[in-house]
């Protein structure tokens, strides 16, 4: 694109910063008055034609003034960003506050959510982390019963458990498994079709209990303030709302798009098609062989950019603190 000249970089700041605080359409006359821009306002006038040719500003009613459009707000966020205000200070002096000390991770997640949508006024999104491609490194096998205990050991040295019901299991049986298991772990993976006959049923149990989906499970999705995000005039319409809600009861994780940095996603720059209407602010935070979680604001394209920015960057910066 064409570098916009200083004029238009101004007025489309102004148009965004009215649109943002008022909802409305605004003209040259008001940007003038309310942003004191030391031009007439026919010169402001033409500068909005310009950036409406350019596709950066609309105009939704034939006699209306001017709104931001998707592309208006990609520049504004890649180019016109102001500094935060300084009440993102505020909630830094809030998150030193916080700890793992008072509470286990997912209730520290949720009260970190819950503060993100009361400061941001947009629905908040806080993901455990997850590892990434963990590998199977050692099973250990532990008869107690009719138990039988399985200790999971990946390759970042992060274990995990399993309680099985296995009545006819025996210690011969269970050792030659152990050592079975070992061998093929040291070519990656467990081929099952090579196990021996007589492994098979305890194998098959074994197995089984691998393949569960709970084994696999994606990480939890923390989710607040969903009744702020419905509570938007963009969202009135329950035709647009209702793929919304329900990727966000079924796939929560969607709502983060694919990506191990921190980004901003407008409209239709969003893989799903039900963020269309919303923008994605998000960040990663990294918590060392548990692998990466992300902190995410969901709103209108009509948000304050740079507070959202600011806010989801602190809050995924002091997760990386606490978890490391």
């Amino acid at each position: 694109m064409k570098p916009l000249s200083r004029r238009q970089e101004q007025v489309l700041q102004a148009t965004v910063h009215h649109y943002v605080d008022t909802m409305e359409p605004v003209g040259s006359r008001t940007l003038v008055q309310r942003f004191s821009m030391p031009a007439s306002s026919a010169t402001i006038r033409s500068a909005m034609g310009a950036l409406e040719q350019r596709g950066l500003l609309t105009q939704p009613h034939t006699s209306s003034g001017r709104i931001p459009s998707a592309l208006g707000y990609r520049h504004y966020v890649d180019c016109l960003l102001p500094e935060p205000a300084a009440t993102v200070l505020h909630l830094e002096r809030e998150l030193t506050g916080l700890s793992l000390g008072w509470a286990a991770l997912d209730d520290l997640l949720l009260q970190l959510a819950r503060r993100l949508t009361d400061f941001t006024g947009l629905m908040s999104l806080i993901t455990r982390p997850t590892r990434t491609q963990p590998q199977l490194a050692a099973i250990r096998l532990v008869q107690s019963g009719e138990r039988l205990l399985v200790m999971l050991v990946e390759n970042s040295g992060h274990a995990s458990h399993l309680n099985l019901r296995h009545p006819h299991a025996t210690s011969d049986e269970l050792d030659a498994i152990e050592r079975w298991a070992e061998q093929q772990l040291r070519g990656g993976s467990l081929n099952w079709e090579k196990l021996p006959t007589q492994l098979q049923r305890s194998g098959d149990v074994l197995r089984h209990a691998l393949e569960h989906p709970s084994i696999s499970a994606e990480p939890t999705t923390l989710v607040h303030g969903l009744s702020r995000l419905v509570a938007e005039p963009e969202f009135q319409s329950a035709q647009d709302l209702g793929p919304l809600l329900q990727l966000i009861d079924d796939e929560p994780m969607a709502l983060i798009s694919p990506g191990a940095e921190a980004r901003v996603l407008i409209g239709q720059e969003h893989p799903q098609s039900a963020l269309e209407a919303c923008s994605v602010v998000q960040a990663p935070y990294r918590c060392g062989h548990e692998g990466t979680g992300h902190v995410a604001l969901i709103g209108p394209m009509r948000m304050a950019y740079a507070t959202a920015c600011s806010a989801v960057e602190r809050v995924a910066r002091h997760l990386e603190l606490l978890l490391s």
